[in-house]
Order: C-alpha cells, then sequence, then structure tokens
C-alpha cells in the first residue's frame, strides 16, 4: 500500500521561504498524478499544485503561481513544494496526495478523486 510522508513545514515570517517534501513509498504506478493541497481553518481543500506523469505537465492555483514551484525527485520517491514570497494567507496544513493512474492536471479537483493521503504538515506565516 501506498504511503505517504509529508515534511518540511513549519513556522516561517511574511516574505520568506520553506520547502516542504512528500516521500512515497509502495509505488509502483506506470501513471500517475501527484498533488499538494492545503487546508485552512474553517475553509475547504483546496488543490495547490500538481504534476501529471501523463503529459509532464504542472499545474498551480492562481492563489500561489509564481510564488509555488513544485519538482519531483524519481530516483527517491520523493516530490518537493518550494514555497516563496509566503503570505499570511498561505498559513494552512499541506497535503501531498496521488492517484494511482492515467491522469491529467488541468483536471478540476471534485474532492474524491485522489487515491492515497499523507497526514499534513502545518505551514504557518507570521505577519
Amino acid at each position: 500500500e501506498v504511503q505517504l510522508v509529508e515534511s518540511g513545514g513549519g513556522l516561517v515570517q511574511v516574505g520568506g521561504s520553506l520547502r516542504l517534501s512528500c516521500a512515497a513509498s509502495g509505488f509502483t504506478f506506470d501513471d500517475y498524478a501527484i498533488g499538494w493541497f492545503r487546508q485552512a481553518p474553517g475553509k475547504e481543500r483546496e488543490k495547490v499544485s500538481c504534476i501529471s506523469s501523463s503529459d509532464g505537465s504542472t499545474y498551480y492555483s492562481d492563489s500561489v503561481k509564481g510564488r509555488f514551484f513544485m519538482s519531483s525527485e524519481n530516483a527517491k520517491n520523493t516530490v518537493y513544494l518550494q514555497m516563496n514570497s509566503l503570505k499570511p494567507e498561505d498559513t494552512a496544513v499541506y497535503y501531498c496526495a496521488v492517484i494511482g493512474s492515467s491522469w491529467f492536471c488541468s483536471h478540476e479537483y471534485e474532492g474524491n478523486e485522489y487515491d492515497y493521503w499523507g497526514q499534513g504538515t502545518q505551514v504557518t506565516v507570521s505577519s
């Protein structure tokens, strides 16, 4: 069974940077999509970024575009989310998730299509 473990969260000041990591084990899929999500108190879960093996494309939400960058290191079964120019509204629990089949990041997030989720890592941006 796939397991996902996020790390790298913490407390950072406005304008600072963090790099989140998502380490995967038991990952044997030929086609997949890996997404980063976040959920702040009182708000719905939001798709932040995504990478798809089907076309190699990436996706970023409008709120983080130009500030956040997703990358992968396949040899280590790890994906990263580099977060720059952080704002207080970026404060949330960040999760990574996997779809273990062919998928395109251009699809809208409906809430039940991702197969595996990590436990999350807290990011707090202080002003």
